[in-house]
């Protein structure tokens, strides 16, 4: 769906601006209609948030340092704004058209994508807001690794050596 949304490139834009040119020259006034398009950048994107502007916002999963969008699903449920977790900001950038993008948000939607979207949106907020504090408050598996687990089997095989001397 993100696809339909995708900002103009450097052909259609000079396309775009071109057309509108010749309707000044012409003498008429173009038609200024603003394009709902995907929103990008992290800083924008932050900024949409804080504003109440975003409707949709996309994390992706592989942003390094994790550290710059490690905050944004708890603002995102501050602000009571659907949020999502995809793979590969990669796939994020191909939507707009760059290498990578590790956050887009919509902030509107055309009248024809309306039901499409409010259907993703129950979707997303049944898998992601919804289970924020479940994850949240969730504790690891307790796996120890390969040298913890040689060690505590070393004292339980001491202890069990101890046990069976003050037995016998």
């Amino acid at each position: 769906m993100l696809l339909k949304y995708r900002p103009e490139d450097r052909a259609e834009k000079k396309e775009r601006l071109l057309k509108r040119a010749q309707a000044e020259a012409e003498g008429k006034s173009p038609a200024v209609k603003k394009p709902i398009i995907v929103k990008y950048g992290l800083n924008h994107v932050t900024y949409l948030i804080e504003q109440n502007k975003a409707q949709l916002v996309v994390i992706a999963h592989d942003v390094d340092p994790i550290e710059l969008v490690v905050w944004l699903p708890a603002l995102c449920r501050k602000m009571e704004i659907p949020y999502c977790i995809v793979k590969g900001k990669a796939r994020l950038g191909t939507i707009v058209h760059k290498k990578t993008a590790s956050v887009l948000c919509l902030t509107s939607v055309k009248n024809e994508d309306k039901l499409d979207f409010s259907r993703i949106l129950e979707a997303i907020k049944a898998n992601f807001n919804d289970k924020y504090d479940e994850t949240r408050k969730k504790w690891g598996g307790g796996v120890m690794g390969s040298k913890s687990l040689a060690k505590t089997k070393a004292k339980e095989r001491l202890v069990a050596k101890e046990a069976a001397q003050r037995m016998s």
